[in-house]
Protein backbone atom coordinates (compact mmCIF):
# COMPACT_ATOMS: atom_id res chain seq x y z
CA UNK A 1 0.00 0.00 0.00
CA UNK A 2 0.88 3.57 -0.90
CA UNK A 3 0.52 5.84 1.95
CA UNK A 4 1.66 9.37 2.61
CA UNK A 5 3.14 10.22 6.29
CA UNK A 6 2.55 14.02 6.68
CA UNK A 7 4.03 16.19 9.77
CA UNK A 8 0.74 17.86 11.52
CA UNK A 9 0.48 20.35 14.15
CA UNK A 10 2.07 19.37 17.33
CA UNK A 11 4.85 17.33 15.94
CA UNK A 12 2.03 14.53 15.11
CA UNK A 13 2.33 12.88 11.86
CA UNK A 14 -0.51 11.72 9.95
CA UNK A 15 -0.87 8.24 7.73
CA UNK A 16 -2.83 8.68 5.09
CA UNK A 17 -2.73 5.52 2.92
CA UNK A 18 -4.17 5.36 -0.59
CA UNK A 19 -6.46 2.52 -1.88
CA UNK A 20 -4.59 1.30 -5.10
CA UNK A 21 -6.87 -1.58 -5.35
CA UNK A 22 -9.85 0.36 -7.31
CA UNK A 23 -7.82 1.82 -9.70
CA UNK A 24 -5.61 -1.51 -10.28
CA UNK A 25 -9.23 -2.87 -10.76
CA UNK A 26 -10.21 -0.26 -12.88
CA UNK A 27 -6.81 -0.48 -15.58
CA UNK A 28 -7.51 -4.06 -15.73
CA UNK A 29 -10.99 -4.29 -17.22
CA UNK A 30 -9.60 -1.50 -19.62
CA UNK A 31 -6.67 -3.37 -21.07
CA UNK A 32 -9.27 -6.64 -21.31
CA UNK A 33 -11.79 -4.30 -22.76
CA UNK A 34 -9.74 -3.22 -25.49
CA UNK A 35 -7.87 -6.48 -26.27
CA UNK A 36 -11.39 -7.83 -26.71
CA UNK A 37 -12.55 -5.02 -29.14
CA UNK A 38 -9.34 -4.66 -30.82
CA UNK A 39 -9.87 -5.53 -34.70
CA UNK A 40 -7.44 -8.41 -35.52
CA UNK A 41 -8.65 -9.12 -39.31
CA UNK A 42 -8.83 -5.56 -40.80
CA UNK A 43 -5.61 -6.87 -42.79
CA UNK A 44 -8.12 -8.01 -46.03
CA UNK A 45 -6.07 -7.42 -48.73
CA UNK A 46 -2.26 -9.06 -49.93
CA UNK A 47 0.03 -7.56 -51.96
CA UNK A 48 2.23 -9.42 -54.13
CA UNK A 49 5.20 -8.05 -55.92
CA UNK A 50 4.56 -4.83 -56.92
CA UNK A 51 0.94 -3.66 -58.15
CA UNK A 52 0.16 -2.02 -61.01
CA UNK A 53 -2.74 -0.35 -58.91
CA UNK A 54 -0.62 -0.16 -55.20
CA UNK A 55 1.16 2.52 -53.55
CA UNK A 56 3.24 4.55 -56.12
CA UNK A 57 6.43 6.49 -54.58
CA UNK A 58 8.18 9.45 -56.26
CA UNK A 59 11.40 7.46 -57.23
CA UNK A 60 9.32 4.63 -59.19
CA UNK A 61 8.91 5.76 -63.04
CA UNK A 62 5.21 4.91 -64.22
CA UNK A 63 4.16 1.62 -64.40
CA UNK A 64 3.60 0.53 -67.79
CA UNK A 65 0.39 -1.98 -68.22
CA UNK A 66 0.56 -5.18 -69.15
CA UNK A 67 -0.05 -6.05 -72.84
CA UNK A 68 -4.09 -7.16 -73.07
CA UNK A 69 -4.61 -5.48 -69.56
CA UNK A 70 -8.13 -4.76 -71.39
CA UNK A 71 -8.67 -8.29 -71.10
CA UNK A 72 -9.77 -9.36 -67.49
CA UNK A 73 -8.99 -12.88 -66.69
CA UNK A 74 -9.92 -13.55 -63.02
CA UNK A 75 -9.89 -16.68 -61.03
CA UNK A 76 -12.83 -17.18 -58.45
CA UNK A 77 -12.07 -19.44 -56.19
CA UNK A 78 -15.78 -20.98 -55.00
CA UNK A 79 -16.54 -23.70 -52.49
CA UNK A 80 -18.01 -25.50 -55.35
CA UNK A 81 -15.07 -25.38 -57.36
CA UNK A 82 -13.12 -22.81 -59.85
CA UNK A 83 -14.69 -19.87 -61.63
CA UNK A 84 -12.54 -18.21 -64.74
CA UNK A 85 -13.65 -15.44 -65.80
CA UNK A 86 -11.81 -14.43 -69.77
CA UNK A 87 -13.21 -11.27 -70.76
CA UNK A 88 -16.75 -11.61 -71.21
CA UNK A 89 -16.63 -15.71 -70.83
CA UNK A 90 -17.09 -17.79 -67.91
CA UNK A 91 -15.86 -21.05 -67.25
CA UNK A 92 -17.03 -23.18 -64.44
CA UNK A 93 -15.02 -25.90 -63.64
CA UNK A 94 -16.85 -27.72 -60.72
CA UNK A 95 -14.70 -29.74 -58.09
CA UNK A 96 -14.44 -33.74 -59.05
CA UNK A 97 -14.61 -36.18 -56.26
CA UNK A 98 -14.64 -33.32 -53.50
CA UNK A 99 -11.41 -32.14 -54.89
CA UNK A 100 -10.66 -28.90 -57.15
CA UNK A 101 -10.27 -29.26 -60.62
CA UNK A 102 -6.65 -28.00 -60.82
CA UNK A 103 -5.74 -29.79 -63.71
CA UNK A 104 -8.55 -28.48 -65.32
CA UNK A 105 -7.90 -25.03 -64.27
CA UNK A 106 -4.08 -24.87 -65.80
CA UNK A 107 -5.77 -26.27 -68.68
CA UNK A 108 -7.98 -23.73 -69.28
CA UNK A 109 -5.47 -20.95 -68.38
CA UNK A 110 -3.03 -22.16 -70.54
CA UNK A 111 -5.52 -21.90 -73.30
CA UNK A 112 -6.14 -18.57 -72.31
CA UNK A 113 -2.10 -18.07 -73.04
CA UNK A 114 -2.40 -19.51 -75.99
CA UNK A 115 -4.66 -16.69 -77.45
CA UNK A 116 -3.46 -14.08 -75.47
CA UNK A 117 0.04 -15.08 -75.03
CA UNK A 118 1.82 -11.37 -73.76
CA UNK A 119 -1.00 -11.33 -71.31
CA UNK A 120 0.36 -11.88 -68.00
CA UNK A 121 -2.01 -10.75 -65.43
CA UNK A 122 -4.58 -12.43 -63.50
CA UNK A 123 -7.33 -11.47 -60.73
CA UNK A 124 -7.95 -13.98 -57.87
CA UNK A 125 -10.79 -14.07 -55.82
CA UNK A 126 -11.40 -16.54 -52.86
CA UNK A 127 -14.27 -17.48 -50.75
CA UNK A 128 -14.28 -16.65 -47.34
CA UNK A 129 -14.70 -19.82 -45.81
CA UNK A 130 -12.25 -21.73 -48.21
CA UNK A 131 -9.02 -22.63 -46.41
CA UNK A 132 -6.32 -20.28 -47.19
CA UNK A 133 -4.22 -23.04 -48.90
CA UNK A 134 -6.32 -23.07 -51.78
CA UNK A 135 -5.95 -19.54 -52.41
CA UNK A 136 -2.21 -20.66 -52.64
CA UNK A 137 -3.16 -23.39 -55.02
CA UNK A 138 -4.90 -21.20 -57.67
CA UNK A 139 -1.83 -18.98 -57.57
CA UNK A 140 0.39 -21.77 -58.57
CA UNK A 141 -1.88 -22.77 -61.18
CA UNK A 142 -1.59 -19.30 -62.75
CA UNK A 143 1.83 -19.18 -62.21
CA UNK A 144 2.49 -22.47 -64.01
CA UNK A 145 0.05 -21.31 -66.90
CA UNK A 146 2.97 -18.24 -67.05
CA UNK A 147 0.62 -15.65 -65.87
CA UNK A 148 3.03 -14.04 -63.37
CA UNK A 149 1.38 -10.82 -62.40
CA UNK A 150 -0.94 -11.76 -59.79
CA UNK A 151 -3.56 -9.66 -57.88
CA UNK A 152 -5.60 -10.96 -55.09
CA UNK A 153 -9.03 -9.07 -55.10
CA UNK A 154 -10.68 -8.38 -51.64
CA UNK A 155 -14.40 -9.39 -51.16
CA UNK A 156 -15.84 -12.87 -51.95
CA UNK A 157 -16.53 -13.83 -55.66
CA UNK A 158 -19.63 -12.78 -57.45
Amino acid sequence: MAHIEEGGKGGRAKNIELNLVPVIDLMSVLITFLLISAVWTQISMIQIGSSLYGKKSDTQPNPTPPPNADVVLKVDVKPVGYVLTVGKQVISLPMQAGQFDDAGLIAQLQRVKQIYPEKVDAILTMADDLPYEQLIKAMDNCLISGFSAISVATGAPQ
